[in-house]
């Protein structure tokens, strides 16, 4: 029995605000450090959400990629580099305009 009692002496001790524990109530900076916390909380609160939106735009499937180009001008680009004969380009032309 003593030793349960021993038991929970030692649970209320490490309570929150109980004198002479070393719970929640004391601070980092052993007091008076309170602006300080709070301005480094928003500056890591500030960098952690810039940090996932760059995330985000790095790992975005669009990212670099460009506008919509006109279709005329990739069939041009196409007919340019050889990669389409004369006769499928114009097709292609005429489908593309009508």
């Amino acid at each position: 029995m003593k030793t349960l009692s021993m038991v929970g002496e030692m649970l209320v001790q490490w309570q929150p605000g109980y004198p002479g524990s070393w719970g929640w109530h004391h601070n980092m900076m052993g007091g008076g450090g309170g602006i300080f916390m709070f301005v480094f909380m928003l500056i890591f609160l500030g960098l952690a959400i810039v940090g996932v939106v760059l995330l985000a735009r790095y790992l975005s499937p669009h990212a670099g990629s460009k506008p919509d180009e006109d279709a005329l001008e990739i069939l041009k680009r196409r007919y340019a580099r050889g990669e389409i004969q004369k006769a499928e380009f114009e097709e292609k032309r005429k489908d593309l305009e009508s």
